[in-house]
């Protein structure tokens, strides 16, 4: 009985994540993103600060908020754009152990909600959506994806969020030999 119920348990945590990841469609993603160095804030288009992350353009105001803030703008882009290699299914399993909820409320800490609820929950969906379309995350596919309106970034822990992206990759090699 007791292995049949551990059975069940994981079909549903499986068929509840892939009703996460379609209901995070681009649609329900997230369009503007709140940048927080200190006491400055920049909220900015999803789209902006992926260019940034891309191209390294820096708008007017974001280059202003970074120079405030003492922020080197060559130093953001690699945090965001850098991928890390991820097996979806392997990841799906991560994310929903305690492991795994330990991870995502240090990277919650970094990406969240504007209200701060359900942060685990959200960068759940943003990252099986992100890992599900090419099999890498990375912290600006993750942005992409929040199935929020709205994104808060804090700017100051985005080294640490990449190293717990980093850190997910290895707990999936060690776990599951991927």
């Amino acid at each position: 009985m007791h292995f049949n119920f551990l059975g069940l348990r994981r079909v549903l945590v499986l068929v509840s994540s892939i009703c996460l990841l379609f209901l995070s469609t681009p649609a329900f993603a997230a369009e503007r993103v709140v940048l927080k160095y200190g006491i400055f804030r920049e909220s900015l288009s999803v789209e902006e600060l992926s260019t940034f992350s891309q191209t390294g353009e820096l708008s007017r105001s974001l280059r202003v908020n970074l120079a405030l803030a003492r922020q080197d703008p060559k130093a953001i882009p690699q945090y965001l754009t850098k991928p890390v290699k991820v097996n979806p299914v392997f990841i799906d399993r991560v994310l929903n152990s305690q492991i795994g909820n330990i991870i995502l409320d240090q990277i919650s800490q970094v990406t969240y909600t504007p209200s701060q609820r359900a942060d685990r929950q959200a960068l759940r969906a943003a990252l099986l959506l992100s890992a599900s379309q090419d099999r890498q995350v990375s912290l600006i596919e993750i942005i992409k994806n929040y199935p929020t309106n709205e994104v808060e970034v804090d700017g100051d822990r985005l080294e640490g969020a990449y190293r717990q992206l980093r850190r997910l990759q290895t707990s999936l090699q060690d776990l599951f030999g991927v």
